[in-house]
């Protein structure tokens, strides 16, 4: 067997029977032990999120809740959002549907521990926040060789794996367009063109990030589950149908019997754990950076990060694909033609150009997404400016050489460290949890008591954070 057979048995094992028990698992434990938080507080996220942005005393403007939650979600909503869905029906049927409906739901308990947890354990540098999985790893539980290791497997898996994924995905829809696309100089030039764009947004440091992600991950968004909505009001006759065969599928237990591997429950559990990340360690990063007044309020908007992935963005697709009546076939007829054959049926041959502006746009906002996830964590390992500036450059170079050729080996390896990074972060989240819950009730009580909640770290029984109650914090 070769390297590419070994990498595709350990993505295998690992997701099938290790990842989806151990994420689930957590996600419902933390569901029971914050009394279903993602429900009772998810009009609370909803008022953080509009919270205005501040301005610091050199007069730039904070990364605000807002921001930070349309950094995640750009990370989140991808190509994946569109193929991602249509692979997961043509695979496990309808009925997979479901089963990623419910891991949204429970995985939003898992988000909430680990962005609140972030936002605890943050730094401060240069007047900005710093903060992820690596973070608590190191200041909480006192291990810097564990944020050491799973900074090092998230950088290879988004900043060089899935980074490179979303530029062939952006550079391959073009097929549709242009004959014998890929033995002609445009996957050169289009590499050239998301290069330079990708350079220009993170050379801007993360002000710029989060001013383009707030601009590119809404509109598109909107547009996108507008045209779901549009779509499903021209065929309401046939919604109860569909909606029949998803959970008709969904308990298809004949089915399971005959490979539970294949199954609409593994299929759709997957594809809603790793379309919402909720409990992998990737969202935290971006959690980290806002400046919020009590940890807990980012911690549910990062919730909302979940559902607009999953419960909106996902489910347009799939009403999308299963209301126009054609059929994906697993290896053969599924991914990006299976969605482009379905918006034709139902819009006609515009659908098609809607799709590859579709695929564009949530790719590009997924590369800046994922750049400053890998950023933040290459900071934590040495902050250094020239090691930076290098990093960005290899980062570049991976969208120029990602555009141009399937790179199968590369991303099944950022497949295997994305798997390895979310077993890490769910051991250190376990292990931390009772902090979360600790700042989650402090949240609650000072709602009781009628006050805009705000945090300090000694009313939990903390030192060393950036929530101390001296207003002049110095920089970590």
């Amino acid at each position: 067997m070769d390297f590419k057979g070994i990498l595709e048995n350990i993505n295998n094992v690992m997701y099938t029977y290790i990842l989806i028990f151990m994420l689930a698992g957590v996600g419902l434990y933390f569901m029971f032990r914050t009394k279903f938080v993602q429900f009772r507080l998810f009009k609370d996220g909803v008022k953080s999120m509009l919270d205005k942005s501040e301005v610091d005393e050199n007069g730039n403007k904070k990364v605000s809740s807002f921001q930070a939650l349309m950094i995640s979600t750009a990370s989140r909503v991808g190509t994946g959002n569109i193929a991602g869905i249509a692979t997961a029906i043509a695979a496990g049927g309808p009925g997979a549907i479901f089963w990623m409906w419910i891991m949204a739901i429970i995985g939003g308990a898992s988000a909430f521990i680990e962005s609140t947890l972030a936002q605890v354990y943050k730094i401060r540098k240069d007047g900005q926040f710093r903060g992820g999985p690596s973070y608590y790893m190191e200041r909480a539980l006192g291990k810097r060789w564990m944020g050491i290791l799973f900074s090092i497997l998230l950088i290879l898996c988004f900043a060089y794996g899935f980074n490179g994924l979303q530029a062939f995905n952006m550079s391959s829809s073009l097929e549709y367009y242009i004959d014998d696309y890929a033995n002609s100089m445009w996957p050169i030039v289009i590499g050239l063109v998301l290069a330079a764009a990708t350079a220009f947004v993170i050379f801007g440091g993360t002000h710029r990030i989060g001013i383009i992600s707030s601009v590119i991950v809404p509109v598109m968004a909107l547009i996108y589950i507008l045209m779901g909505f549009v779509t499903m009001i021209m065929n309401v006759s046939e919604l109860p149908k569909v909606f029949e065969v998803i959970f008709k599928n969904a308990f298809d237990f004949k089915a399971m019997a005959g490979g539970f591997a294949g199954s609409a429950v593994v299929i759709g559990v997957k594809r809603g754990l790793f379309s919402n990340e909720a409990g992998m360690g990737s969202a935290p990063n971006a959690s980290a950076s806002a400046d919020v007044s009590h940890p807990v309020k980012q911690g549910l908007v990062q919730i909302i990060s979940v559902f607009i992935d999953t419960l909106l963005i996902c489910s347009s697709t799939a009403m999308m694909l299963l209301i126009s009546g054609v059929e994906g076939i697993s290896g053969t007829f599924d991914g990006i033609p299976y969605v482009q054959a379905a918006i034709s049926a139902n819009v006609g041959e515009w659908g098609i150009h809607f799709i590859t502006f579709s695929i564009f746009a949530f790719a590009f906002s997924s590369v800046i997404g994922n750049y400053f996830y890998a950023e933040s964590n290459i900071l934590f390992i040495k902050d250094n400016k020239i090691v930076l500036n290098i990093f960005r450059l290899t980062c570049v170079a991976a969208i120029f050489l990602g555009a141009q050729a399937d790179f199968s080996l590369v991303w099944n390896l950022a497949d295997v460290t994305m798997g390895l990074m979310a077993i890490v972060n769910i051991i250190a989240i376990v292990l931390l949890g009772k902090v979360a819950i600790k700042v989650l009730k402090n949240y609650e009580e000072q709602k009781k008591e009628g006050k805009d909640p705000v945090f300090y770290e000694d009313e939990v029984g903390l030192t060393g954070t950036v929530w101390t109650r001296d207003t002049d914090k110095i920089d970590n």
